[in-house]
């Protein structure tokens, strides 16, 4: 009897020493669009175990507590469609713009995968808890697994190879690389749906691609193949998403027994049956309108990032989207540029873009379950950072932003039938929560204001998430300048900086007088570009040998940065 009371004993206090308290806090319930103030969540572990006002729990004498006057408790959010295997720079998409003569294709997807671990941190730092990778690798699949474990990473769901009836070439022969599967029959869709289950797929997904010229004839020639690939996967209790973005290859998805569509239709207004076909089948739709606006503003160098995407994107990636202002291939590049800024294509963009926001008021406001998702690794769509423009482009479509937050949050988890397990903030479901300073129902910038991200139970501050480097504070800075962007580009400075001439001659001291030096530049000097020629990185040393365009001239040059305390403290250059 005495080992009992000795075991029951132990456990209890075990279980009070794995309790987080979190007091005074106002509670989003995105179900019922409703704030409750002057709650307190009991965390146990990795789950909610009590919620109730403040005033009427008692907190035990040991319990840690998080007093949150004054702040937003929400439910971690969801990103419903991102990919693992593309970076969102320059380099990811060779069948987009091909430049492996500059950067082999293969290297790509080795950084991808050595930079899986810096995706799941910045998406945790912006209160992601859980991706959804929309078309993956079976590489990735089995890569995955190193993460399942991990606090800082948020939860991961999957497909393998995308099932397509047509592959871009420069993905051929990859083998586990392969983020395409070619099928060209009944029995080839069926096999590779078959193909996948031993790596455990947590869903499939299909490339709905049609002949430009032929469109319907394309779709319902391929139809037979889509439906024997739904079915298939379906027998074995996996769910399908669809990339379609013809009204008729959504239709006829939907008709198949898709589940989850993972793009707007772009070529016509949706008309009463369609979306009564949506609702009738629960079909869930995922918008990601703002990833073909980040090819058309990388390839007409038209890109324009806000002080959040310089600030929590991957600094070398965002950077790279900046290289064809002087890589060699200038009558590839020029062409680019001259193709996206014609007028007539313009006006084609402007119009699918129209369609789109239209189409998602239409189909919100019918109650069509809406998840929100990037598709984040496309060229100039980059992960976790993405998300607010995402959000923004949703709002300008005339959703409020109840609306967005629950296709945020519980919708992102219905994509997969988990919303029993996470989405809102309920007792037994995942402490996966984000504690903003200020409420997002008011303003959807609040949702970059976080004071902790909790996962899986576990508390993160923001910037303790992803520690800066030398090397990206350098990075940062030279992304700010080439944008012309003074305040991203005073950020990663400290304020009593100092820019000397090698070896020891002083200019400058003080971030406001570097404010004014190049503020005044910025303004009036034309083509300014640095591009980076060679860095080394040693210690808290980072030395660039840069090219700078002013105007018609360039400067060679080398950047010493020293940094002290997390910022730079001192540059030296030499010219």
């Amino acid at each position: 009897m005495k080992k009992k009371l000795n075991l029951v004993l132990l456990i209890s206090s075990q279980l009070l020493i794995a309790q987080t308290y979190i007091t005074n806090v106002t509670i989003a319930d995105v179900e019922r669009q409703k704030l409750i103030p002057n709650q307190t969540v009991v965390i146990t572990k990795d789950l909610i175990s009590n919620i109730q006002p403040s005033k009427k729990i008692k907190i035990p004498a040991n319990a840690n507590i998080i007093d949150a006057k004054g702040k937003y408790l929400f439910p971690g959010l969801v990103d419903a469609h991102i990919h693992f295997f593309q970076n969102g720079g320059l380099y990811t998409r060779p069948d987009a713009i091909d430049f492996r003569n500059e950067k082999p294709y293969n290297k790509e997807v080795d950084l991808a995968h050595q930079t899986m671990e810096d995706k799941l941190r910045r998406y945790l730092q912006n209160g992601i808890t859980t991706v959804i990778d929309v078309g993956a690798s079976y590489s990735f699949l089995k890569q995955r697994k190193d993460f399942s474990e991990k606090d800082f990473a948020p939860t991961i769901y999957m497909t393998g190879p995308l099932a397509t009836t047509f592959e871009p070439t420069v993905y051929n022969d990859l083998k586990d690389e392969e983020p395409f599967n070619l099928v060209k029959s009944i029995e080839d869709g069926i096999k590779m749906v078959q193909n996948q289950l031993p790596l455990q797929p947590d869903f499939i997904k299909i490339w709905y691609i049609t002949d430009r010229d032929k469109v319907e004839a394309s779709a319902r020639k391929n139809l037979p193949i889509i439906k024997a690939i739904i079915d298939e996967a379906h027998k074995h209790k996996l769910k399908v998403a669809v990339h379609a973005t013809e009204r008729i290859t959504a239709q006829l998805s939907v008709e198949s027994g898709c589940d989850f569509l993972v793009h707007s239709v772009d070529d016509e207004l949706l008309k009463d049956d369609f979306v009564q076909l949506l609702k009738k089948k629960k079909t869930i739709l995922c918008p990601t309108l703002i990833v073909h606006n980040g090819y058309i503003n990388t390839f007409g160098q038209k890109l324009q990032f806000t002080n959040h995407d310089l600030l929590k994107s991957n600094p070398f990636q965002l950077g790279s989207l900046l290289d064809l202002r002087h890589l060699p291939d200038t009558l590839m590049i020029n062409n680019y540029k001259r193709s996206i800024n014609n007028a007539e294509y313009m006006a084609i963009v402007d119009k699918e873009n129209a369609i789109c926001r239209q189409n998602l008021k239409l189909l919100s406001d019918a109650g069509v379950l809406i998840a929100t998702g990037t598709d984040a690794g496309n060229i100039g769509t980059l992960h976790a950072s993405s998300y607010l423009s995402e959000l923004k482009a949703m709002s300008a479509s005339g959703l409020t932003n109840w609306q967005i937050i629950q296709a945020s949050t519980i919708n992102g988890a219905k994509v997969l039938n988990k919303e029993n397990e996470f989405g809102t903030i309920a007792i037994g479901k995942k402490a996966n929560l984000i504690l903003l300073e200020g409420n997002p129902i008011e303003n959807l910038e609040y949702l970059t204001k976080i004071n902790q991200v909790v996962n899986r139970g576990i508390f993160f501050s923001p910037t303790e998430v992803i520690p800066d480097t030398p090397e990206a504070l350098a990075q940062r800075q030279l992304n700010a300048y080439n944008l012309k962007n003074i305040e991203a580009f005073l950020e990663p400075y400290a304020d009593d900086v100092e820019i000397y001439n090698y070896p020891n001659t002083l200019q400058s001291k003080g971030k406001e007088n570097m404010r004014k030096e190049y503020s005044e530049m910025f303004d009036k000097v034309p083509n300014l570009h640095c591009q980076l020629v060679e860095r080394i990185v040693q210690g808290n040393i980072v030395i660039d040998k840069e090219r700078v365009q002013f105007g018609k001239q360039f400067i060679e040059a080398v950047a010493i940065y020293h940094i002290e305390n997390g910022k730079i403290k001192r540059v030296y250059f030499i010219q």
